[in-house]
């Protein structure tokens, strides 16, 4: 039974999983690799979540404060392994309601050419392409996207 944790990036096992990522980055990225690592950095992501089969961690994904209201997806991954079990999919929806229940009222995220199949879940979980963002902007290898994923509550008080 697939078991979600949250947790952050001090989480070894997060830690493990994204090491892998940037080794399967690393191919797929060539020669832009060493442009999108500087973008990705672990340190104080607060907000991440780790996918278990048993005792296994098998996939993760995490969020982090883009701009007011607006959470940037980051870090979804699977071990290849487990790919076509829902993994990815249920990681994304944690992150996305760990997200909306922080207060954001959408989502961004950034995605590359060379990674068709990510492109399909994002699209299949509501993703629509926007406009290249930020450090992104210009870049040709990136894809974006964006969903809203709930509405922004007032503040308590």
């Amino acid at each position: 039974m697939l078991r979600l944790v949250r947790t952050d990036s001090d989480n070894p096992d997060f830690q493990a999983l994204v090491a892998l990522l940037d080794q399967d980055l690393a191919v797929r990225d060539g020669d832009d690799h060493a442009f999108y690592a500087q973008l990705n950095a672990l340190a104080r992501v607060r907000h991440a979540v780790v996918a278990y089969l048993g005792d296994e961690p098998v996939g993760c994904g995490a969020f982090k404060e883009y701009a007011a209201g607006v959470a940037e997806i980051k870090r979804v991954f699977v071990l290849p392994a487990r790919r076509g079990q829902g993994v990815a999919g249920a990681v994304l929806a944690e992150v996305e309601r760990w997200a909306r229940e922080a207060a954001y009222a959408a989502a961004v995220l950034e995605t590359g050419q060379n990674q068709p199949e990510a492109i399909r879940l994002y699209e299949r979980s509501g993703y629509a392409r926007t406009a290249n963002y930020g450090q992104y902007a210009g870049v040709a290898n990136s894809v974006c996207m964006r969903k809203e994923i709930g509405r922004q509550l007032p503040p308590a008080g």
